[in-house]
């Protein structure tokens, strides 16, 4: 996709209404230092409209990024970080169960999965809770420019495993500093929009 314009629309926290888009819905959900955002830019070929922060789990609120009034993009909220209480991670579940609930136009969940390490208990929990909320995450494999080329079918089997992902699920494995694999993203994307304008 060529990117002519791209905005960051509505920033929604715990008490904010959802938007009522009328475009396709594409979720990004991670770990907060997984990448989530330097993924987001290089999709977007911006710098740095998401923003990156080196705290991790600064983003608590999910926002939405109109892509060439074509699609938006869904910031979901970084989950696992150790230093949130439990209250704030409890309002950050609700919300966030409410949006995969209520938005009538999220077509695809891309779970975010650190390439170097098999997926720990919070990734584990975040897929079966995408899965329950009615979703076959699709799993990005990020930092896979830290990693030798040997080592990625061995690293992927190792998540697909842990996550014990659905049958046909697709993985792909993503680096930002190269940016391996946004080609690979975004016909995947591509092709889910082809297929809702089918369907409408």
């Amino acid at each position: 996709m060529v990117i002519k314009n791209v905005s960051l629309e509505t920033v929604c926290g715990v008490t904010s209404r959802l938007p009522e888009n009328t475009r396709i819905e594409v979720a990004f959900a991670g770990k907060s230092n997984v990448g989530k955002s330097s993924l987001i830019n290089t999709l977007m070929n911006r710098k740095s409209l998401a923003r990156t922060s080196s705290k991790p789990g600064k983003t608590q609120t999910i926002n939405f990024y109109n892509i060439n009034d074509a699609l938006y993009f869904v910031d979901l909220p970084g989950y696992g970080y150790a230093n949130a209480n439990e209250e704030v991670k409890a309002k950050w579940g609700k919300m966030v169960e409410r949006y995969l609930q209520k938005s009538a136009m999220l077509r695809v969940v891309f779970l975010l999965i650190d390439i170097r390490h098999a997926p720990g208990e919070n990734d584990k929990l975040m897929y079966q809770w995408i899965v329950n909320n009615g979703f076959n995450p699709v799993i990005i494999a990020t930092k896979l420019d830290k990693i030798k080329r040997s080592q990625v079918k061995k690293q992927v089997d190792a998540i697909k495993n842990g996550l014990h992902t659905v049958e046909g699920t697709p993985v792909f494995s993503f680096s930002a500093q190269t940016k391996q694999g946004r080609e690979e993203i975004w016909e995947f994307i591509e092709e889910m929009m082809e297929q809702f304008s089918f369907s409408h």
